[in-house]
């Protein structure tokens, strides 16, 4: 048995941030592969702290989905998810064995050297009749003077792609570091050039920032005016989108340090877990705002305030994935980072097999039902607010400097909207969903959400921009 976890940043105030990520769980869950596939988030859940305690393997591979090496993928997802090791990642990536489980931490795709040949798949559909007697590649990244690594896979990729032969000229150009790529017509002597975004999918960068500094009015432009013209300019969809990226993060699975075929054995904690709440499911059960109830052997799922209602008046859900994507949003439309808000919507009922129900409730409720069952078995070690704040790094480093009454006015705002019971602030919870008790769900650690309206308080900022900046 094998579990594949795939890691990206999210986001507290925009729920896109999530949707390669899952477009690339579902494509590798249709491979059949790996017995499992996991995602995730920095900014939303599962978080980073839970995300092991969530799969159903001892052999666990995670790859962090990012377009380049930096500050997330050396420094924040080692340290969240306690691997021990800060800094590069080796090209073979990082072993550890964590609470019974054999844990890979690879490196992020975009510098797997594979991805070149999605450059080159992204141009050619771009311009299907690109040749090297006429045409450019301008390898576009977005760099920064903070990190080194940033540039480096842009200038490997060019370079490949440079020997590959496909073109007259290939350029690395950058957003914000030099050469810019607003420099473009000095340096591309081509008639036909083809811009491909080296950005993990799409976003302001690509559809706004770039186009702009570029002067580019479409996915095809004429420049009459530039000091090799005429030039066309051939703009190409972002390299992270590209279905082909399933393959890389496979072969980045496939080489990572340690990888083996044989897999590893089922958790047992985990499968406990789930044993326990399938049996309160086929009895019917509340999760929270959620109610469950068997019917001739599918399972129905709908907000507990709509029991009673008449299921044509209800929207039908019949996959996972649409009951996923359907309660990412209150009624309001806006995205739920935290899943145990009191805001889940009304409105709809999901029919599902029992094989499905385990990943609906983990949609629903991420790492609720295995938190839930580790405390209920007297196995969920808390971590208390002060140990959390000195963990964080980054612009994050200042909430140490929180108060006990910033801290609390905050959770004040946060935490009461919230079904969790604050176990890292010394409350008690005397008994969990497994109980019977659905909205008793304990709280192990102050959830991100949290840590970023702490620093906001913290800055003096909180309730000047919202809830907070997105860092």
């Amino acid at each position: 048995m094998r579990s594949l976890v795939l890691i990206g940043h999210g986001s507290h105030l925009n729920g896109e941030s999530a949707g390669a990520v899952y477009r690339y769980a579902e494509l590798l869950r249709e491979r059949g592969l790996y017995d499992e596939v996991v995602e995730g988030y920095w900014k939303e859940e599962p978080s980073l702290r839970q995300v092991l305690r969530t799969v159903r393997s001892t052999d666990v591979t995670v790859i962090p989905m990012f377009i380049s090496e930096g500050y997330f993928t050396e420094t924040v997802i080692p340290r969240e998810l306690g691997l021990g090791h800060q800094g590069p990642v080796p090209p073979e990536g990082v072993g550890r064995v964590l609470g019974g489980k054999t844990v890979r931490y690879t490196l992020p795709y975009g510098v797997h050297p594979a991805m070149s040949d999605v450059i080159l798949a992204r141009a050619r559909e771009a311009l299907p009749d690109l040749n090297p007697e006429d045409t450019a590649l301008i390898v576009l990244g977005h760099g920064t003077t903070r990190n080194q690594n940033s540039n480096r896979v842009v200038y490997e990729n060019a370079g490949r792609l440079r020997e590959s032969g496909h073109f007259a000229e290939v350029h690395a150009l950058f957003l914000d570091e030099d050469p810019r790529v607003g420099t473009w017509p000095e340096a591309v002597k081509a008639s036909r050039v083809v811009v491909v975004p080296f950005f993990a999918s799409e976003g302001w960068h690509t559809l706004e920032t770039i186009p702009e500094d570029m002067g580019l009015t479409g996915q095809v432009t004429e420049f009459a005016d530039t000091p090799n013209a005429p030039q066309t300019v051939y703009y190409a969809a972002p390299v992270g989108t590209h279905p082909d990226v399933a393959e890389v993060v496979l072969q980045l699975a496939q080489e990572a340090r340690g990888a083996s075929g044989a897999g590893g054995d089922e958790d047992r904690t985990h499968a406990q877990a789930w044993e326990a709440f399938l049996a309160l499911a086929r009895r019917g059960t509340r999760i929270g705002e959620a109610l469950i109830t068997p019917q001739a052997g599918m399972f129905e799922l709908r907000h507990a305030l709509d029991e009673g209602r008449h299921a044509a008046d209800l929207q039908t859900l019949v996959t996972v994935e649409g009951l996923r994507d359907h309660t990412r949003r209150d009624e309001g439309g806006h995205h739920r980072p935290v899943h145990t808000l009191r805001n889940l919507p009304r409105g709809w009922r999901a029919i599902l097999t029992e094989a499905e129900l385990p990943r609906a409730v983990h949609n629903l409720y991420p790492a609720v039902v295995e938190e839930s069952y580790a405390h209920h078995t007297h196995n969920l070690r808390a971590t208390p607010w002060p140990t959390t704040a000195r963990r964080q790094t980054g612009i994050y480093t200042k909430v140490i400097r929180a108060t006990p009454e910033q801290v609390e006015e905050v959770a004040r705002d946060v935490c009461s909207r919230c079904l969790k019971t604050r176990l890292w602030a010394g409350e008690r919870l005397g008994s969990t969903v497994f109980s019977g008790v659905p909205g008793a769900i304990p709280c192990a650690e102050a959830c991100t959400l949290l840590v970023a309206e702490v620093r906001e308080e913290v800055s003096g900022k909180r309730g000047q921009t919202g809830h907070g900046h997105d860092h």
